[in-house]
């Protein structure tokens, strides 16, 4: 797995166990785009499961997603072209 929220892809970002798992930040029709823009965390299965499961969760994952990006590729309004949306 290649990140651009982490260099550090054995272990689950959210409790440490090992990776089992890859979570998109960005899901439905954007999730080719955070393929191709490396917006994947590694997490266990509980974790990922938890993480589909807490609205709030993956609220906080698009807008972790986002800062990454724009850290990385561009800004707010590059985000926007790109996505079609901002959620920061």
């Amino acid at each position: 797995m290649d990140s651009i929220i982490t260099k550090y892809t054995a272990s689950c970002l959210l409790c440490g166990r090992p990776t089992t798992d890859q979570h998109h930040l960005l899901l439905g029709k954007d999730r080719h785009l955070a393929d191709e823009d490396k917006l994947i965390i590694p997490v266990c299965r509980e974790c990922h499961m938890f993480i589909h499961n807490d609205a709030r969760t993956l609220m906080l994952g698009r807008v972790l997603g986002q800062i990454a990006w724009e850290g990385k590729y561009g800004d707010r309004e590059d985000f926007r072209k790109r996505y079609g949306k901002s959620y920061t």
